[in-house]
């Protein structure tokens, strides 16, 4: 499913600014930064060559910009937050230092209530926190089709517990594709109108890059 509206661009000042930043911070590790990536088909690189999908590419992304991470793929195609959920203890084993969630589109389809989508993120954040371990949050948003109440409810779910938990949080995982006209925006999508193509993902990973390298830096400071 995707929601894009126009008023979210390229954060490229943000992409020099933690660059810079990350030069001085990621040198206290002596292993590189290990990040988890949970969430769903987006995540997980649904109809792409392995290369193509979003890790890989955010990978490549932040290796070109200097960053010492591995990340690490929990993203399952057709999860819901109830399934980010019940995987969020075990994705976090001992070496992993941080999590990027991108949940809740499928919950949307599945038209599931707000609040139980908001009370598993929760558990989600709950979790890493737990386990001290940092996160960018990923916001969703919902179509209207379900009406203004459902989609007030749930698109506040991410900036509210971002608040609520001091995670790093990006307003949306198309991000990359907002600043687009409409009608370019197929242009990088694949056939069925819901997952991206390589192109559209190159463009998603520009956007939230310079918010990944944010977060390592907020590791790197950590361990400071």
């Amino acid at each position: 499913m995707i929601n894009l509206t126009r008023q979210y661009g390229v954060c490229r000042a943000i992409s020099k600014t933690a660059a810079a930043l990350l030069l001085t911070t990621t040198a206290v590790f002596a292993e590189p930064i290990t990040i988890a990536a949970l969430g769903d088909s987006l995540t997980q690189g649904y109809g792409l060559h392995v290369e193509d999908g979003f890790v890989p590419q955010l990978q490549a992304w932040l290796t070109e910009s200097g960053a010492e991470v591995a990340l690490v793929n929990a993203g399952v195609s057709g999860d819901t937050t109830a399934g980010g959920l019940a995987r969020a203890a075990w994705t976090l084993t001992p070496e992993v230092d941080a999590m990027i969630v991108a949940l809740g589109g499928n919950d949307v389809l599945r038209g599931i209530d707000p609040a139980t989508s908001r009370a598993n993120i929760e558990g989600i954040l709950d979790v890493a926190g737990a386990q001290n371990v940092d996160v960018l949050l990923i916001g969703m948003q919902a179509p209207g089709n379900y009406g203004q109440d459902y989609k007030e409810s749930f698109d506040a779910i991410y900036p509210d517990l971002s608040t609520q938990f001091e995670t790093l949080y990006a307003p949306s995982f198309w991000e990359g594709l907002g600043s687009l006209d409409p009608n370019e925006v197929q242009g990088f999508m694949q056939a069925d109108g819901i997952h991206p193509n390589p192109e559209g993902v190159a463009k998603i990973v520009e956007t939230l890059g310079p918010r990944v390298l944010e977060l390592i830096q907020r590791v790197s400071e950590k361990a400071t």
